[in-house]
């Protein structure tokens, strides 16, 4: 019985991963030809390792069919991070205000001291189209402190994490 319910669940997920298969005309059939627009944006430029990381945004689909915020990371010396995707919720799909954030801790907060990287995020709507980017500098400092958004711009709402595990720099070891 389990080998059914395993070989039914492998043929749904196929099934599922087809779907965004479907030529782009098929898709925007279903789903409509309007690309998601990314109208503000904001994060603080400096944060102290060990905080958390809130990137503020506003957007709007007139399809109403937003579905993911797609997040990746650069950082020297260590290259790109694999791609974040945070699931937009049914009831934010045509319009939504709020933040995203990135979980900086790495068990050392030495390790993110003096580390730069850059963020670039976008929308994503049913049919696969994409936002314009909006790209983010940051760079760590125990003596920086987290800027807030400009008042009355974005709501404090909880959009859903940045799923990205940052590296830190690794202590340098001289040669004895």
């Amino acid at each position: 019985m389990s080998e059914k319910i395993l070989s039914l669940f492998a043929l749904f997920c196929f099934a599922m991963g087809c779907a965004g298969l479907e030529p782009m005309q098929v898709r925007e059939a279903k789903y409509g030809k309007a690309v998601p627009v990314l109208h503000q944006s904001f994060a603080s430029k400096q944060l102290r390792p060990g905080d958390t990381w809130k990137v503020y945004l506003q957007a709007a689909d007139p399809d109403g069919d937003m579905k993911n915020i797609v997040c990746t990371i650069d950082q020297p010396g260590v290259g790109g991070y694999p791609v974040s995707i945070t699931r937009i919720k049914g009831d934010n799909r045509k319009e939504l205000s709020g933040y995203i954030y990135l979980n900086t801790f790495t068990g050392s907060l030495k390790q993110l001291e003096f580390v730069n990287l850059t963020l670039t995020m976008q929308i994503e709507d049913m049919a696969g189209h994409l936002s314009k980017p909006a790209v983010f500098p940051l760079s760590f400092s125990s003596r920086f402190m987290q800027e807030p958004p400009p008042p009355g711009t974005f709501q404090e709402k909880d959009l859903g994490p940045i799923m990205i595990e940052l590296k830190g720099l690794k202590p340098f070891k001289g040669v004895d």
